[in-house]
């Protein structure tokens, strides 16, 4: 089933990437050390006060979620839909002033300056494209196919947002169907938003899938934002964005209401500017859910991540540094010798020149699950939250972009797609073989077998490579680095957090650990974080350098 495109479900406001390059390049040399549009990065403006800075000026009535809304907005307005236009949201919330009415209301009624409803009271927060809300807005995965469609109740993640008292300011870009359509893809790009770009410079990508969550947080739009992954799509736009990203371990956090790729790695997570905001983030999103069996597992009462949040959680702990693979970018490298140097001086005992063994045993069938869980997952996701849709499964979705081929693939095909619908169901010899085989190799004989022999806290390694330039006719470039496969094939949890900067560009450094230590990894990248302080707003430049 297809339906023409509909040309009002493009977001307003967003350029075509030859119109934005053609006025960078006629800016002159000048330009490089400015920012663009006359948006200059001011750090102590009130864009940049972090969550719980904004959570206390809202309790001592300083600030009213009103306000803050409006900043949120006129900010989106100045960066996002003009100026720099970083194209970071595909939809703002019709409702969100209405919510931080109504939170300031009920703070009132709930006895004062200092009552809130909850740890989250009138702080906006910004959602990727790809989680379900019962409101106004669209949920698509930023494809055409679902565009103009509405979930008909909150992901669970949603509920516990609003219960915490959150503002849902709206819906990030990302790179569509969550950069699962085609190997050629660009980042950032999808039929529905197009483009998101690096506001650190313009012509660079965001990575994705998260690219929006990673570029709208980066560049102070909102402080707060949720994206999801399957394998690097919130670690690699935080790395490349310079903010910090957690993937949580698999079933700490529910998929209920999320679009999905595939079930045995997907989950959600935050993506902040610094560790605290993570923690106070993953506080809310975190939480057992009986729509979601992975989720049993879970300890019962998450811990409190607020409280590992120690400056001398270093001291004494056992890091093992991984240097395979690791990026070509020689002053990337450096920069990894310079945070190792820091966690050593705050009394980390690094353990050198490991590797995560059995890598190779699932670096091609952790690509066959996701064939298979894909097309699983898609029609029971459209089924239970999107049944008014005119696409109703993968071949309704591959059938709507031959139809609306222009529009919905006018840089890169859907071959991806197209091999997902050919997989059989899940109870194929070939699908079961590869997910016995990638929890064996990554979990037993992978990352449980390298903490067990060296007796390991986490594992360091650098996020990869500073963002490569946006192309569109040839795709995203190979970028060297990086250590997100193990973590998403195990389901294990993987933070990012910067570590500087190559020219104008992040990098991140990346810390690992095993199932359910979120609290200890919080505390370990935290104390990372407060000796190093490599953190900077961007400068949306036109390039690099």
């Amino acid at each position: 089933m297809t339906t023409p495109v509909n040309r009002r479900h493009f977001i307003a406001g967003s350029v075509p990437l030859a119109a934005a390059a053609a006025s960078t390049v006629a800016m002159n040399a000048e330009a490089k050390t400015t920012a663009v549009g006359g948006v200059a990065p001011n750090p102590a403006g009130p864009e940049w006060l972090g969550a719980l800075e904004l959570r206390q000026r809202l309790a001592s009535g300083a600030l009213t979620s009103v306000s803050l809304v409006q900043q949120c907005l006129k900010r989106i307005k100045a960066i996002d839909q003009s100026g720099p236009r970083i194209n970071a949201i595909i939809e703002l919330n019709p409702d969100a002033l209405a919510q931080a009415k109504a939170a300031d209301a009920q703070r009132k009624k709930a006895g004062g300056k200092g009552a809130a409803l909850g740890p989250l009271h009138g702080l906006p927060v910004l959602l990727k494209d790809n989680i379900a809300t019962a409101d106004r807005m669209c949920t698509t995965a930023g494809s055409l196919a679902l565009a103009g469609t509405h979930a008909k109740r909150d992901a669970h993640i949603v509920q516990r947002l609003r219960e915490a008292g959150a503002v849902i300011l709206g819906k990030t870009n990302l790179s569509e169907w969550a950069n699962f359509r085609s190997s050629r893809s660009s980042s950032g790009w999808s039929s529905r938003g197009g483009q998101t770009r690096n506001p650190h410079a313009l012509t660079r990508n965001t990575s994705g899938s998260s690219s929006g969550s990673g570029a709208a947080v980066a560049a102070g739009l909102c402080a707060l934002a949720v994206g999801t992954e399957t394998d690097g799509s919130i670690t690699s736009p935080s790395a490349r964005c310079g903010i910090v990203g957690l993937k949580p371990t698999v079933g700490l956090v529910s998929r209920d209401g999320i679009i999905p790729i595939a079930a045995a790695q997907d989950t959600a997570g935050p993506m902040t500017r610094s560790v605290a905001e993570a923690a106070l983030l993953l506080q809310v999103l975190a939480g057992r859910d009986e729509r979601d069996s992975a989720t049993s597992a879970a300890p019962a009462a998450p811990a409190d991540y607020s409280a590992a949040l120690r400056k001398d959680a270093l001291q004494g702990a056992r890091i093992g540094v991984i240097r395979d693979p690791l990026p070509n970018q020689p002053k990337a490298m450096a920069l990894f010798e310079q945070a190792l140097g820091v966690l050593k001086a705050q009394g980390a005992v690094l353990v050198e020149d490991l590797r995560i063994p059995n890598r190779d045993k699932y670096a091609n069938t952790e690509f066959t699950v996701l064939l298979y869980e894909f097309k699983d997952g898609v029609p029971k996701y459209l089924s239970a939250f999107q049944p008014d849709a005119a696409v109703k499964n993968l071949a309704d979705v591959i059938a709507f972009n031959s139809a609306n081929a222009a529009q919905a693939m006018p840089y890169f095909d859907q071959e991806l797609l197209v091999r997902s619908q050919a997989c059989g169901g899940l109870d194929t010899p070939e699908y079961v073989e590869a997910l016995a085989s990638n929890q064996r190799y990554s979990r037993q004989e992978g990352l449980d077998a390298l903490f067990a022999e060296h007796k390991l806290d986490a594992v360091v390694a650098p996020s990869g490579n500073p963002a490569w330039r946006i192309d569109h006719l040839l795709g995203d470039h190979s970028t060297r680095g990086g250590m997100s496969s193990p973590f998403a094939v195990a389901g294990y949890p993987h933070i990012t957090v910067p570590m500087g900067h190559v020219m104008a560009m992040p990098v991140g450094l990346s810390m690992g650990a095993l199932a359910w230590q979120e609290a200890k990894l919080l505390g370990l990248a935290y104390a990372y974080e407060q000796a190093s302080r490599m953190i900077r707003p961007p400068r949306f430049l036109p390039d690099a350098g």
